[in-house]
């Protein structure tokens, strides 16, 4: 795991890039749609959901306030301590300090949340079945990630002809840049050839990411929600979402 990216020493800045933007805001909220029907009261009692990778603990937060029983893991000590602040308050939610590969209780658990994560891995599809293999028969996963085609589409209408030709991995690698986006496509063949069957699927911010003028990703907000609500299940344009998400059952 040492080639994996973690976020020691840029954890606030983590916080706001993400999550201190009309993109952050966004994915969030289209990531709790998705969820809903699967985690929403009233069910037979609290759910057991752990977030693998969960960073600054917006999702586990959103998962406590619903009356689930969470854990938050995150390899990078400093994510989680951002993470406290946010969870302060939540007694239903406790932290651990781990990578996907020393969690040896997934099989504990109802729900596993895998959001962005992947993409910052040196083997992926290892990580995929780690999850599959270690999860229990009819567990849940949430899984989303940068989706390759969709970063491809937005290099080339922004003229990066260059960076496409090599690959579009830079000299210098930006540190919030996802070293390994993935196609969405190859990730449901992986899925399904590990037996997991899928539940749901949809892009993340298939029109955000493309606006021409930004300040329209601000002030046309609602509107924008709107939009991807309306059609991030709907090809061709769920597969433009700058992230892909799938909801799985083991």
């Amino acid at each position: 795991m040492n080639n994996d990216r973690i976020f020691d020493g840029i954890a606030k800045k983590f916080s706001s890039n993400i999550y201190g933007t009309t993109k952050g805001k966004l994915r969030h909220i289209l990531l709790c749609d998705m969820l809903a029907p699967f985690v929403s009261m009233p069910l037979t009692g609290p759910l057991k959901i752990i977030e693998v990778g969960g960073g600054t603990g917006i999702m586990s937060a959103h998962l406590a306030s619903l009356g689930h029983k969470v854990v938050l893991t995150d390899a990078s000590r400093e994510v989680l301590d951002e993470a406290s602040t946010v969870l302060e308050g939540f007694s239903n939610v406790t932290m651990r300090q781990q990578y996907l590969a020393d969690i040896d209780d997934l099989a504990q658990f109802d729900v596993v949340i895998c959001h962005a994560v992947l993409e910052w891995l040196r083997d992926p599809y290892e990580a995929i079945a780690y999850l599959h293999q270690n999860m229990k028969d009819g567990a849940l996963l949430s899984l989303s990630f940068f989706n390759q085609d969709a970063n491809l589409f937005s290099n080339a209408i922004y003229g990066n002809f260059d960076y496409i030709e090599k690959g579009m991995r830079a000299k210098k690698q930006v540190r919030l840049n996802p070293n390994n986006p993935l196609s969405a496509p190859k990730v449901i063949e992986f899925c399904e050839s590990q037996s997991f069957s899928i539940k749901d699927k949809a892009g993340i911010r298939c029109f955000h990411d493309y606006m021409r003028n930004i300040a329209h990703q601000n002030e046309k907000f609602d509107a924008l929600l709107a939009l991807e609500r309306q059609y991030n299940k709907v090809e061709p344009y769920m597969w433009l979402g700058k992230y892909f998400h799938l909801i799985l059952e083991k």
